[in-house]
């Protein structure tokens, strides 16, 4: 159920005559419910990303990239303008903070009102992206462990953050990845994150459990079947699998080939409880939420 959120004094107010949603999202006094489950659509600001169909460096591929989701229904933007998948050779800070700038600048422009959250491990980019240039969410790869600093500087910036699992860091994390207990340790690696976070006073949290950041493909559909483990800490859940080689892989695709393999995966993540999708495909994602969401109503699942 959405709900008409009201203003007085920056501070929003959710009508008492209904329910309150179980969690919500402050994007700097605009609170965002999850009772419906939510699609955070990609943007890349980058020429390596592994997904070739999301990559947009121009201000023209940027401004037709962003209508296009917002057309389709699009609930979050996620804005990356540094490549982290496997094996890559990170892009400077500097080339970073040029691409985010440059989408951001463009969003804000056109779009003033929309969520936007900027994927990104470093605490810098991150001060910039909120001070300087609107985004009103962190997307961290890293949980922490790239940049000592960010979790200082989210708790500053008073942002939504995702906090995210990884073995390792985006060179090393898929060379042989390896658990004694693959959901004990992710649960571990959470609580004592979440604890840290807690106490600098970060508010808003969403877990990812981080698949393909240094897992396996069987580790991978193992944590999507444990995925209603992670309900224990009472935080909302993002998913990201869109076109990743969990699918591809298995099917001996490529990822631009893999989106009927994300949306059953998509939907398989709803059922186990995800809050939110990240995607390459907003309508598609959009899709299999309401369907999703109706054949439960009806008792199908």
């Amino acid at each position: 159920m959405d709900f008409h959120v009201t203003f007085v004094n920056n501070q929003s107010l959710l009508p008492m005559n209904v329910p309150q949603p179980r969690y919500t999202l402050n994007f700097q006094g605009q609170l965002l419910s999850l009772d419906t489950p939510r699609v955070m659509g990609i943007l890349n600001v980058t020429p390596d990303s592994f997904f070739s169909g999301s990559r947009n460096l121009s201000e023209k591929d940027i401004w037709e990239r962003v209508r296009n989701m917002v057309e389709e229904g699009v609930d979050i933007i996620d804005v990356g303008g540094c490549s982290t998948r496997p094996g890559i050779e990170l892009a400077t800070e500097e080339e970073e903070v040029k691409r985010i700038r440059l989408a951001l600048t463009l969003i804000r422009k056109e779009w003033p009102s929309l969520p936007v959250s900027v994927d990104t491990f470093r605490s810098k980019v991150a001060a910039l992206s909120v001070n300087e240039l609107g985004a009103a969410m962190i997307n961290d790869i890293s949980g922490g462990t790239m940049d000592k600093q960010l979790f200082k500087t989210v708790a500053g910036l008073q942002v939504p953050y995702i906090l995210s699992h990884i073995q390792g860091t985006p060179a090393t994390m898929q060379v042989q990845p390896h658990y004694r207990n693959l959901v004990k340790e992710v649960v571990a690696y959470f609580s004592e994150k979440i604890a840290k976070l807690r106490d600098l006073g970060v508010n808003d949290i969403v877990l990812d459990p981080g698949f393909g950041f240094g897992k396996t493909l069987d580790q991978n559909y193992e944590l999507l079947r444990r995925l209603p483990d992670f309900q224990l800490f009472d935080l909302p859940l993002l998913v990201g699998v869109s076109r990743k080689s969990m699918i591809y892989k298995l099917l001996n695709l490529t990822p631009e080939d893999s989106l009927n393999g994300t949306t059953t995966l998509n939907t398989l993540a709803l059922m186990q409880g995800a809050h939110i999708l990240r995607v390459h495909d907003v309508a598609a994602a959009k899709q299999c939420v309401t369907l999703v969401q109706t054949c439960q109503k009806a008792g199908l699942c």
